[in-house]
């Protein structure tokens, strides 16, 4: 069993993404010579984001399909 998230939970999940998408896209257009570890900050908030639409997604899934207790 999953624990279920509060809508306001949600919603901050959901603004987090929103976040993260729009540094990944600020960070885009910057050379990763010029920042050391650039490359590595990239890299968490793709997987920051992938993480957190996994839940978002996993969620939505779950109320289409509510689990049948037997």
């Amino acid at each position: 069993m999953e624990l279920e998230l509060t809508r306001e939970e949600l919603a901050r999940i959901t603004d987090t993404t929103h976040k993260i998408q729009s540094a990944e896209e600020a960070l885009k257009p910057i050379d990763p010579q010029k920042i050391p570890g650039l490359a590595d900050i990239r890299a968490c908030l793709s997987h920051a984001d992938k993480t957190l639409r996994g839940v978002l997604r996993g969620f939505r899934q779950r109320i289409r399909k509510p689990e049948v207790s037997g």
